[in-house]
C-alpha cells in the first residue's frame, strides 16, 4: 500500500482534528488548547514531545533507526483577528479569531505525517516535528530559533508547506531561490499644530501633511528601486481627528513594505524616511517613522527544492508539480529557519472551487480533501532523505 493510500485510511480523523482546531483558533503567542492537543496526539503515538519552545511552540522527535540524518518538519499553528463569515458547523467560538490562512490544516497535515511516519514509516534517522507559534507577523519563528531551536533540535535540512487557494488539489507548486518577499510593517506619526476647524491658518494641519506623504510615498518604488527588482509599498490606515470642528494635533499613517530582497527593503526604509520628513518639512510638520522588518524572504535552496518537487511527483505526478511556480508577494517568517539551515517551502493545492476564497478573508477554510496529500508530502521526503538501506 502507497504512503497516501495509509493516510488515506484515517483521512476522517484528520479531518475531525482539522475541524476541531478550526473551530478554537487562538492569537500568537496563546495557542495553549492547540499545543496541547497537537502534544497529546504526539504523545500518543509515542513520540518525545518538548513543550515550550519559543512559548507555545512545541517539537516532537522521531528517531528510528541509527542513521546519523535529522530532517526538520514545520508547521505553523496560530489564527488571525477576523470575525468568520462562514456558516458551518465547524466555525469559530472565538468572537473574532478565525482560522483564515489554514493553519490549522497545516497543523493536521504535520500530525498526519507524523502518525504514518510513528507507525508506518521507513526511514533510518531522526525527524523533528515543528510545531510553530505565532507566524502572522508576531514573531514566533525567531522566537523559537532565540530558544535555541537548531541547537536542541539539530536539522540537517527544513522544509515547510502552505496551502493555495485556486491552485487545485492534487496540485503543487514551488521555485528555487527567493519564493516569498520579505515584509515589514510601518508607522508614521505626522505631528503638526491642531487648532479650530474654522481657523485653520492657526494649524499645522497634520492631515493636509499626511495626505500628502502618502501620495508622495508612492514615488518609493517608482522612482527609487531598480525597475529589475520587485517592491510593493502599500498604505493601509490613515488616522487623523476625532471631530468635525477641530483639526488635530497629530496623525498617524499605518501600512507594509514587501521586497525579495534584504537590501530593497532597507532602500525603501530610507527612501520612506526621506520623503516622509521632506514633505512634512515643507508643510511646517515633523514625523516620527517606525519601521519595522518581519520577515526576511523566503529564499529555497536549489537543491532541496528539487527534492521537495520529485517527491511531490512520486505522488501526483510531475505534470501536477510546477517546478517554477509564481514569486509571491507574500510573506512568511518560516524564511528565518530557512536562514539557518538549507531547506524548501512549497504551496499546495487547496483547491480552485471549493478552497478558492483568499486567505485573510472571513470566508476562507481550508478544504480538507487536501490533508492526506500534505501528509503524505512530508512522509514521502522522509522516506526519501533518510533512506533505510543506510541502516547498518
Amino acid at each position: 500500500m502507497s504512503v497516501l493510500d495509509t493516510i488515506a485510511g484515517f483521512h476522517a480523523d484528520l479531518t475531525a482534528i482539522r475541524r476541531d482546531i478550526h473551530a478554537h483558533p487562538e492569537i500568537g503567542f496563546t495557542e495553549h488548547r492547540t499545543s496541547d492537543l497537537v502534544a497529546r496526539e504526539l504523545t500518543a503515538l509515542g513520540i518525545e514531545v518538548h513543550r515550550g519552545v519559543g512559548g507555545t511552540g512545541l517539537v516532537g522527535v522521531l528517531t528510528r533507526g541509527n542513521g546519523p540524518g535529522a530532517i526538520g518538519l514545520r508547521a505553523d499553528m496560530d489564527a488571525l483577528p477576523i470575525e468568520e463569515a462562514n456558516d458551518i458547523e465547524y466555525r469559530s467560538q472565538t468572537k473574532g479569531v478565525m482560522h483564515a490562512c489554514g493553519h490549522d490544516g497545516h497543523t493536521t497535515m504535520l500530525l498526519g505525517a507524523a502518525r504514518y511516519l510513528a507507525t508506518e514509516g521507513k526511514f533510518n534517522g531522526t525527524v523533528n516535528f515543528i510545531f510553530q507559534p505565532a507566524e502572522e507577523g508576531l514573531g514566533g519563528a525567531r522566537a523559537m530559533l532565540a530558544d535555541g531551536l537548531f541547537e536542541r533540535f539539530p536539522c540537517d535540512f527544513v522544509f515547510g508547506m502552505h496551502n493555495r487557494p485556486g491552485l487545485e488539489i492534487g496540485k503543487f507548486a514551488i521555485r528555487p531561490g527567493a519564493m516569498m518577499a520579505g515584509g515589514g510593517f510601518f508607522d508614521i506619526k505626522v505631528t503638526g499644530r491642531g487648532s479650530h476647524g474654522a481657523r485653520p491658518e492657526e494649524s499645522t494641519d497634520p492631515v493636509l501633511t499626511a495626505c500628502h506623504i502618502v501620495a508622495a510615498l508612492q514615488s518609493v518604488v517608482a522612482r527609487n528601486v531598480p525597475p529589475m527588482d520587485t517592491a510593493v509599498l502599500s498604505v493601509t490606515s490613515v488616522i487623523g481627528g476625532d471631530a468635525y470642528n477641530v483639526i488635530p494635533q497629530t496623525a498617524l499613517i499605518r501600512g507594509t513594505a514587501r521586497a525579495f530582497k534584504t537590501e530593497v527593503m532597507n532602500l525603501v526604509e530610507e527612501s520612506m524616511k526621506r520623503v516622509a520628513s521632506g514633505v512634512a518639512a515643507g508643510f511646517g510638520a515633523t514625523v516620527e517613522v517606525d519601521f519595522r522588518h518581519l520577515f526576511a524572504p523566503t529564499v529555497n535552496d536549489p537543491a532541496q527544492t528539487e527534492e521537495f518537487c520529485q517527491a511531490a511527483a512520486v505522488l501526483v505526478g510531475e505534470a501536477n508539480v510546477d517546478a517554477n511556480g509564481p514569486a509571491l508577494m507574500g510573506s512568511e517568517d518560516f524564511s528565518f529557519m530557512l536562514e539557518k539551515v538549507p531547506g524548501a517551502y512549497i504551496n499546495i493545492g487547496n483547491g480552485d472551487t471549493v478552497g478558492s476564497n483568499p486567505v485573510h478573508n472571513p470566508s476562507y477554510n481550508f478544504n480538507d480533501d487536501a490533508l492526506p496529500l500534505g501528509s503524505a508530502l512530508f512522509a514521502t521526503l522522509i522516506e526519501r532523505k533518510l533512506p533505510r538501506d543506510t541502516m547498518e
